[in-house]
């Protein structure tokens, strides 16, 4: 990984490197370009201040009180009081992670240019991310709609001074925090208050986390499913590409040949390639439609991920005078214009649709678990529950019971985006719940990891005992890498160990790269 920053221009943030930022502390910089399309977006909003015109989020009042004008001696007041009164979060902090992720996207939004905010508040953003200064946000409160305003208020909060902050592992106030890593406060002025808060970034942000380990728990099925295949005597004629073919669902051919590629050159499923079985069961014989259906929800949930963490999502905008038609409010060199991006639909839908993927990824595992652990279906091969001496040993049965325990969860926790609760005394009278769908989202992604994490560990006991048969070139790379982590189970030990081994190696990326180096080495 390299040390480089992240360039934050408001064009270019992806997920990755929102990650990057999130977990691995990875400093930002914002370029020069950007900096120049925040200072004349910032010019735009002092033309419209000094012409006296009433404009939403400048000079009045919010929500059902946006008929109410402001007074020009109350501007400055206006936006503090915005944003202390929207930081009515509630319910657990949110980790470092979680806020550093909101922190690097609200900063890409304001530098798109089109929210009036000064270069010091970029400055002080850039600043808090690279000297550690994390804000305490309560996790609660947002509705996606007006974005969302209370996380991002108890972030602001900070910025301003007040609130309080995490630095070098201590808690303090907001002033506090900043003079540690001396920076400033910041004197809010007309549109900063607003520019801080209106918009999707804790949503985006911690889709964006979603994103990436989800596609870790997609490609890390796909070997858990490879393994499965081999340690059952599964065929892999059900990945052929004539049958994809005539199907052409885009993830359902890639699963198709991911099981493939993992599976070249093995032993075992040559061993038994003309013997009497007819079928395999669904969970071996339609992993490819599975697995490709799941690939396609969080493909459709990168490409909105994508595009969000790359757009102005607060309101209203500013745009030059001539990107806007008679009916904007503004000057002649400036517009204001009043709309709905900061609304987090296209986020809470996919973010639903990627959940129920990422469930159907952790039952179809949970169902190859049983395969493998099960005397009424296992192969002969196979002690019971994958241990010697079973009965006097349990091996990986209680593995099972937790897979269930989650996937039971999984199936559970529901829709949000399907909600809607008006606010604001119906002037906001539908709302996305996407930060709901991403709290719900994450939760399901980490448990579909550890589902996926069992099924390799029992995949891993299974394929031990195949006998002198080698897997194929990726399964017998992940076999092998398992095993640097995680030894066979010989007697009985507490369990919970062997799945925090596997999140590890999940976490780590060290499955995934070692099979891929391996499958690329013998191409070579």
């Amino acid at each position: 990984m390299t040390d480089a920053p992240v360039v934050v221009d408001g064009e270019s943030l992806t997920p990755e490197a929102v990650e990057r930022v999130a977990r691995k502390g990875a400093t930002v910089r914002v370029p020069e370009s950007a900096r120049e399309r925040v200072r004349k977006s910032r010019e735009r909003i002092v033309d419209i201040v000094d012409s006296g015109q009433a404009v939403y989020g400048v000079n009045t009042g919010f929500g059902e009180l946006v008929q109410e004008r402001i007074p020009g001696d109350d501007i400055e007041a206006l936006q503090q009081n915005l944003v202390r009164s929207h930081a009515a979060g509630t319910g657990r902090e949110l980790d470092d992670e979680e806020v550093r992720a909101m922190l690097v996207t609200r900063l890409n939004a304001l530098v798109k240019g089109y929210s009036g905010v000064r270069e010091r508040i970029v400055d002080v953003l850039s600043g808090m991310l690279n000297e550690g200064v994390h804000p305490v946000v309560k996790a609660k409160g947002s509705l996606g709609a007006s974005g969302d305003l209370a996380p991002l208020a108890h972030l602001a909060l900070v910025v301003t001074g007040e609130g309080e902050a995490t630095v070098d592992g201590e808690r303090l106030p907001g002033d506090e925090a900043l003079a540690r890593k001396n920076l400033e406060p910041v004197t809010l002025r007309a549109k900063e208050g607003l520019g801080l808060i209106n918009g999707t970034q804790l949503t985006v942000g911690l889709a964006s986390l979603v994103v990436c380990d989800a596609e870790r728990a997609m490609r890390a099925a796909d070997i858990a499913g490879a393994m499965t295949t081999e340690a059952t005597m599964g065929t892999t004629a059900s990945s052929h590409s004539s049958i994809q073919r005539v199907r052409p669902h885009r993830g359902q051919a890639e699963s198709a040949k991911n099981i493939r590629r993992l599976t070249r050159d093995s032993e075992i499923v040559e061993s038994h390639r003309n013997c009497d079985r007819v079928q395999d069961a669904y969970s071996i014989r339609c992993l490819p439609q599975v697995h490709g259906a799941v690939r396609d929800s969080i493909r459709h949930l990168r490409a909105a991920v994508e595009t969000e963490l790359n757009s102005a999502t607060d309101n209203p905008l500013v745009f030059a005078a001539g990107e806007a038609d008679d009916r904007a409010s503004g000057t002649e060199t400036a517009a204001v214009l009043s709309g709905g991006n900061f609304h987090g639909q296209p986020l809470a839908l996919r973010l639903d649709y990627a959940t129920s993927g990422l469930s159907e990824l952790a039952s179809i595992s949970e169902r190859r678990v049983d395969r493998m652990l099960n005397p009424n279906i296992q192969e002969e091969h196979l002690p019971p529950f994958l241990t010697e001496g079973s009965g006097l040993r349990s091996g990986y049965m209680i593995a099972q019971y937790t897979a269930a325990d989650l996937v039971s969860t999984n199936r559970s926790r529901g829709r949000p985006s399907t909600d809607n609760i008006p606010v604001s005394g119906n002037q906001e009278d539908h709302v996305s719940m996407s930060a709901q769908s991403a709290y719900v989202a994450r939760e399901t992604v980490e448990s579909t990891m550890c589902v996926v994490g069992i099924e390799l560990a029992c995949a891993a006991q299974a394929l031990d005992f195949a006998g002198d048969r080698t897997p194929g070139v990726g399964t017998q790379a992940a076999h092998e890498t398992i095993r640097e982590h995680l030894a066979h189970l010989d007697d009985d030990r507490p369990i919970h160990r062997d799945m925090e081994a596997m999140a590890e190696i999940l976490r780590s990326d060290a499955l995934l790269e070692n099979v891929e180096a391996a499958l690329d080495a013998t191409l070579e």
